[in-house]
């Protein structure tokens, strides 16, 4: 085995060193980058030098690639691989180049609207804000449940959200969707609040987005309340981390276990330019 990994000094992240992502990974290495992705959620390699064909070669190897959601504009941004979905804040010829690049993205976890969203996604940095700032959070969903009162737990035993479909984690309007003015009537998959890990059978919160969320079966006013109550409990910082990107850096996350956060907080014309491949998942229970 070639991979060298160390946790993070966080709640949740490993570090990957000593292996070209470019090339296939041995059966020792894959395996050792699974188990640290499985236990420590999200994984961090930076230096890396992919072409779009090798970041979708290098995603391939740890299960089958979940195309991108539709976009706001109505086609793929990334044509020639649309398999890649493209995160960017440029404009081209008065066009955006991507997608959730020009404002802050709520805490979310990816595709969730879908029955079946993505177990994990990959995301590969080109250009970054030279200033700073464009940090990307990641929160740790199992610590959250772990961490709940046992009355709450209890509460949420068994209900079902409603995942918004109208909206993307960074608030645009979806094309062909029309506003939600009443949560109840919310378009979108419907999910268990505590999802089960297939393979370890541990627990986690899974929420979703915070927009447009309803609890199926609850007053308006009490599903609110419940809801408020546990974004403000999973998105705490003891359960937090948090990238500061570079050039070259290739993050992967489990997407069904962890919600995460882009932050805005760099001018304008700075840019930022990311590609990111999703996993095919299985629907939560």
């Amino acid at each position: 085995m070639t991979v060298s990994i160390r946790n993070l000094d966080a709640p949740l992240g490993a570090a990957i060193s000593a292996v070209d992502r470019a090339v296939p990974l041995s059966r020792a290495d894959l395996g050792a980058i699974e188990a640290a992705w499985q236990t420590r959620l999200v994984v961090v390699a930076r230096g890396q030098q992919l072409s779009d064909p090798q970041l979708l070669a290098f995603s391939r190897q740890f299960g089958e690639l979940d195309p991108p959601g539709p976009n706001p504009y109505g086609e793929p941004f990334n044509k020639e691989f649309p398999e890649i979905n493209v995160i960017s804040n440029v404009i081209a010829n008065g066009k955006p180049i991507g997608n959730l690049g020009a404002g802050e993205a709520v805490w979310h976890a990816d595709m969730t609207y879908v029955d079946v969203p993505p177990k994990a996604a990959a995301l590969y940095s080109l250009e970054v804000p030279q200033n700073g700032g464009g940090n990307t959070y990641f929160a740790d969903m199992f610590a959250a449940y772990e961490a709940l009162a046992a009355t709450l737990k209890e509460t949420i035993k068994g209900k079902v959200a409603v995942h918004d479909a109208s909206r993307n984690s960074a608030g645009l309007l979806r094309k062909g969707y029309a506003e939600v003015t009443d949560v109840r009537e919310t378009m979108g998959a419907r999910h268990p609040l505590v999802r089960t890990d297939p393979q370890t059978g541990r627990k986690a919160m899974f929420l979703g987005r915070r927009p447009n969320s309803y609890v199926i079966g609850m007053s308006l006013a009490d599903s609110e309340r419940l809801l408020d109550e546990l974004w403000a409990h999973a998105t705490q910082s003891r359960f937090a981390m948090s990238h500061k990107w570079k050039v070259g850096d290739l993050v992967i996350w489990d997407n069904t276990q962890t919600q995460h956060l882009a932050t805005f907080d760099y001018a304008p014309e700075q840019r930022r330019r990311m590609h990111r491949v999703s996993l095919r998942g299985t629907a939560p229970y």
